[in-house]
């Protein structure tokens, strides 16, 4: 009798493990929504009026209660396939396993371009969907802190919550913040303290700073095969971001290894993959969104 143990399911914590520890963008990913049909989410949104003059001659004065809601289409649907045969496996010395497969594939491919999908869609949401300014100020150590300043001001004004702030920077623009003056002087202040001199800013006001590989953070990919910047693609260099103006979900995803006897295509392994999800901005909360980025043409 073949062999039907799907052994890729062996990988599946795994992976979620690795997407948790390397994926750079899971801090927007959330679980807490709701398809109305196959690829399309609901996001219920109220409009209330406020206060009026209370009349001491009894009765309230009555104000609207509007409900409504935000729908949007998923279209980020990606699937790959390999076929190995069956001595190729052998003759490799395992390097072409399943569990060699997933990881290699994982690393170099699905993992990076969840991060490339995230933060570019994050940028044409943005600019183009909601008619947001990006800021083309080049980040240097002299005027780092004075733009993140800015972009946190900004964002004080229009009331976007203080806790849970995210700042995605490329490396060029953390190691300008690490240098400015302001950050060097506590640099001094607290190098001396016996523990060794530590440079890493891991946080801004209570911030998290997460440091994102450039290739990562450009405004456009070409996703034809695999994910590589687009012609025109610029450089994103930072990021200022509260997770409740993002809306990232996984609608589907799929992992199966086809031993040898269990398909007809062949005498070895079919191992398929496909990972469905998509990134929007709530368009009432885009006030929690502050973008640097270089100027397009």
């Amino acid at each position: 009798m073949a062999n039907t143990v799907n052994y890729a399911t062996q990988f599946e914590r795994q992976l979620r493990q690795k997407y948790k520890r390397e994926c750079l963008s899971d801090d927007l990913t959330t679980e807490k929504v709701k398809f109305i049909n196959a690829k399309t989410i609901k996001v219920p949104y109220l409009t209330l009026g406020g206060f009026k003059d209370h009349g001491r001659n009894g009765g309230f004065n009555r104000q609207n209660a509007k409900n409504d809601f935000m729908t949007f289409t998923l279209q980020h649907d990606r699937d790959v396939e390999y076929f190995i045969d069956t001595e190729d496996v052998d003759e490799s010395n395992q390097a072409l396993s399943a569990a060699n497969i997933t990881n290699t594939f994982e690393e170099e491919h699905a993992i990076p371009e969840r991060d490339c999908y995230n933060f570019s869609k994050i940028y044409s949401e943005y600019k183009t969907r909601l008619s947001g300014t990006v800021d083309n100020t080049a980040i240097t150590p002299d005027n780092a802190l004075t733009l993140y300043d800015k972009y946190m001001k900004q964002m004080d004004e229009d009331e976007v919550p203080t806790e849970g702030r995210l700042l995605y920077v490329t490396p060029d623009a953390e190691e300008s913040i690490r240098n400015a003056r302001e950050v060097q002087k506590v640099f001094f202040l607290n190098g001396g303290n016996g523990n060794g001199f530590h440079r890493a800013v891991r946080s801004l006001d209570d911030v998290k700073i997460k440091k994102i590989p450039s290739a990562r953070m450009k405004t456009a990919y070409n996703f034809t095969d695999g994910c590589t910047p687009g012609v025109s693609a610029k450089q994103i260099n930072m990021i200022l971001v509260h997770p409740k103006s993002v809306i990232s979900c996984d609608k589907h995803a799929y992992i199966k290894l086809w031993a040898p006897g269990t398909h007809t295509q062949g005498d070895g392994y079919l191992y398929q993959l496909r990972k469905y999800w998509d990134l929007f901005l709530i368009d009432t909360r885009v006030q929690g969104i502050r973008i640097n980025a270089e100027a397009e043409a």
